[in-house]
């Protein structure tokens, strides 16, 4: 019914507009006929406990917009954007997708990190029939035909991770995470897949507020449960919080090893690598990743926002997602969501982190795995790697033990 409302109100708001002779935009959305100019929005945390992480998110999506105007633009027009500030709030990303789609009527929309905007955003999208460039890792279990997923999937970051860390021998694992959809779901497929390992075991399970800054009892619960390993799926200002608490109780990688699958480059830098050094993360992308196009991207980031500001994996994810609409809408000859939508199975761009793929079934990307260790100089570097990019499986429905787990999307 919400998408035959808006139908309607959009043909009415049509009709009126060309009562008045100001004419009405087309379904492809931020282009007039014969303008020389696409308008897209840009919607992320600029302000809350995400700005930490979704600032390097916009500034690469900013310079990927910049650098294709200056080689001429998308299909002869000039891309223009439109920013929101989710503010860190699902319902402020609502609110804001609402505003850019039906007011705005931009042409695509790049934007979200956590999985509560992604899911506070999911249905209005889908309502206008526009797509969602969704930068982040995330927990799976979702496909719409209405988001391009570029960060990985569960089978892309969070089962090589446990893999990895089985192989090394690692046997009890602590989970913590923040309270929201993507820890809770990618602990429950943490636990199906530990489960099936044999000798390994679950001996914590903790989860904490978005905006939690005091760790000291989640601590003392990890030390009274002396697991090999913590899994941490913490984002935002939190994972400051906690290794900060974790070095005032002399808790080094040495004594604890930590795994974590949100904490990149930009975080490492806010928090102290001294306190992280020696722990792990599973990514898809550093900045060290040694290929020409990344080299080009790291100077260019630099040039634009100074020799101290670092790339990560979701800056690169959104810094390609504005190439991959770039690639679509040159193929498609359009802007239309339905030509583009049309064209993406099998398309590739060469990326920083190398050749990525999108994969039309599920609109998520093949990617190659990379486990980093963070080092003392602040940044991380590859560990262990996939010989070749990774097919997604959103719903792991190539793993046995997820299957037999019953394993199924958390709201």
């Amino acid at each position: 019914m919400k998408k035959r409302m808006r139908k309607i109100t959009a043909l009415f708001v049509c009709g009126a507009a060309v009562l008045s002779m100001m004419g009405c935009g087309s379904s492809t959305g931020g282009t007039a006929d014969g303008g020389d100019t696409v308008t897209v929005g840009l919607l992320h945390s600029l302000t809350g406990s995400m700005a930490i992480s979704e600032g390097s998110v916009r500034d690469a999506e900013v310079l990927a917009i910049e650098e294709i105007n200056e080689a001429g633009g998308v299909l002869g027009k000039q891309i223009e954007y439109i920013e929101e500030d989710g503010a860190s709030e699902p319902s402020t990303f609502a609110t804001k997708a609402e505003k850019l789609l039906g007011e705005d009527e931009v042409a695509t929309v790049f934007g979200c990190w956590t999985s509560s905007s992604r899911k506070a955003v999911k249905q209005i999208f889908e309502d206008y029939d526009n797509l969602l460039w969704y930068p982040v890792q995330y927990e799976g279990m979702e496909s719409s035909e209405n988001i391009v997923y570029m960060g990985a999937a569960p089978n892309q970051q969070i089962v090589p991770a446990i893999e990895y860390l089985a192989d090394q021998g690692y046997k009890k694992f602590f989970l913590l995470g923040s309270d929201y959809v993507f820890p809770r779901t990618a602990n429950m497929i943490i636990n199906a897949q530990i489960d099936a390992i044999d000798g390994a075991e679950v001996v914590g399970e903790e989860y904490a507020a978005m905006d939690q800054t005091e760790f000291s009892s989640i601590i003392s619960k990890i030390e009274d449960a002396q697991p090999d390993v913590i899994i941490n799926t913490l984002n935002g200002t939190g994972n400051v919080s906690f290794f900060k608490q974790l070095a005032d109780r002399n808790i080094t990688s040495d004594d604890m090893m930590t795994m974590s699958f949100s904490i990149a480059e930009e975080e490492v830098q806010t928090n102290d690598s001294d306190i992280l050094k020696g722990n792990l993360v599973s990514w898809n992308y550093y900045q060290t990743t040694d290929t020409e196009k990344n080299k080009e991207f790291v100077e260019a980031y630099k040039a634009k926002y100074g020799e101290d500001r670092v790339t990560s994996d979701p800056a690169e994810a959104a810094y390609d997602a504005v190439y991959m609409w770039k690639a679509a809408c040159e193929k498609a000859g359009s802007f239309d969501t339905d030509d583009v939508r049309e064209v993406l199975d099998g398309l590739s761009i060469d990326a920083p982190e190398g050749t990525i793929t999108v994969d039309g079934e599920n609109q998520h990307i093949s990617k190659t795995v990379r486990i980093g260790e963070i080092r003392e100089d602040g940044l991380i570097y590859e560990v262990s790697a996939t010989d070749s990019p990774v097919a997604p499986d959103p719903y792991l429905t190539t793993y046995d033990w997820a299957m037999e787990a019953g394993v199924q999307p958390l709201e």
